[in-house]
């Protein structure tokens, strides 16, 4: 069936794809599905699924007719709603509302095997900016504490890389067990996993401890200080979620788990701490994350006041420019010269707060700061 008679099919019937309820209702029967099956009832209609990993193709003949269903050809339509509303004459929604409700797949779900997908996306590997925002900190870190006039040790930085992965992955599963039931009514998280019913709570744990045996093992890599560090700061990965339904300040308490590699990987190198370096880096680096993860919170607000959970984006409201000018500035200041080509400004000035979609990229942009930051230490390193 072609896409125009794609979308009169789904003006009367609410159709999505993936992990929500498909219904398409006629004069034979109704099609109804969840995930990857469609069913039959009341109707001698024949039906055929083929294979959902590059595609899906549903087709069906009966009293009524034929028709077939390309799911590439529909990747585009969110739901029945939209095109509902559309055809109402609501297209003037905003661009960024329309495109958050959109089907989207990913690499994960085009390649891996479908008993992987939803731990791959419990894991937000399909996302790797949270990797990276927790990676920076540690190579930051690692690279102050070589010797002048020395590369940092490839080493550190290929286990710490490989432990940043492992623990993002970790935190975004004790997010995901502890929101559960917070996240079914957020429309950016209600498709997460274990909020959909995809794993239940106890794969989620079961997929948290392999991670954490993994991390484990990364850890015992290093010296007996840093082992005791590290492990210390599980309290704050376990804890974080909790933030969000008890002060506004949940970003500031993220930015204190986000940034322990800027002590770890100091510790790892020269096996203590050195407070006049490592704290001002922590603290710059608590202080970058104020700024990402309250532009970051800002997708969410109308579902968090909705909901009752606390953020900065709600605390700082109008006056969120100027809070993060100022620990923009304080961030800046403490990390020096390698973070004075950051950006960091036209990502505060130029920032849409009330557009998803230009958080969403202002987020994303963080990497480049973290590059940029590393990039000014090593080559100091080298100078010196």
């Amino acid at each position: 069936m072609g896409f125009s008679r794609a979308t009169r099919l789904l003006r009367r019937s609410p159709f999505s794809f993936g992990l929500l309820r498909v219904e398409i209702p006629t004069t034979s029967g109704t099609f109804y599905g969840h995930t990857s099956l469609l069913h039959t009832t009341e109707s001698p209609v024949r039906s055929t699924i083929f294979g959902i990993d590059r595609g899906f193709k549903f087709s069906s003949s009966g009293r009524t007719g034929a028709f077939h269903l390309n799911y590439q050809s529909l990747a585009s339509i969110s739901s029945a709603a939209e095109v509902a509303d559309q055809a109402k004459g609501g297209g003037n929604r905003r661009r960024n509302d329309e495109e958050s409700r959109k089907v989207s797949l990913s690499w994960i779900d085009e390649y891996l095997p479908k008993f992987i997908r939803p731990y791959a996306h419990l894991a937000r590997l399909d996302k790797p900016i949270g990797t990276w925002l927790l990676a920076w900190p540690c190579m930051w870190s690692i690279t102050l504490a070589a010797p002048p006039g020395n590369l940092p040790d490839l080493k550190m930085l290929s286990l710490f890389g490989c432990g940043a992965l492992l623990l993002r992955g970790a935190g975004c599963t004790v997010n995901d067990l502890l929101d559960r039931d917070i996240d079914t009514k957020v429309e950016r998280t209600r498709l997460r996993p274990i909020a959909s019913g995809l794993l239940t709570p106890f794969q989620g744990l079961t997929f948290l401890g392999l991670q954490l045996f993994l991390g484990l093992g990364i850890l015992l890599q290093l010296n007996n200080y840093s082992r005791v560090l590290g492990a210390s700061s599980l309290l704050l990965v376990f804890s974080y979620p909790l933030m969000k339904r008890l002060t506004f300040w949940p970003q500031a308490y993220l930015g204190l788990t986000f940034n322990w590699g800027a002590l770890l990987g100091w510790s790892a190198i020269q096996g203590s701490l050195d407070p006049t370096v490592v704290l001002p880096l922590y603290f710059s680096g608590v202080c970058w994350t104020l700024v990402y993860d309250t532009i970051y919170a800002h997708q969410d607000k109308e579902d968090d006041l909705r909901v009752g959970v606390k953020s900065t984006a709600l605390r700082f409201g109008s006056h969120t420019k100027h809070w993060i000018t100022g620990f923009g500035i304080a961030c800046v200041s403490s990390l020096g010269l390698s973070s004075y080509n950051a950006e960091l400004g036209w990502q505060i000035w130029t920032v849409d707060l009330s557009n998803r979609t230009d958080c969403n990229r202002k987020f994303v942009s963080n990497k480049w700061f973290g590059a940029i930051v590393f990039s000014g230490i090593l080559l100091g390193k080298l100078a010196s």
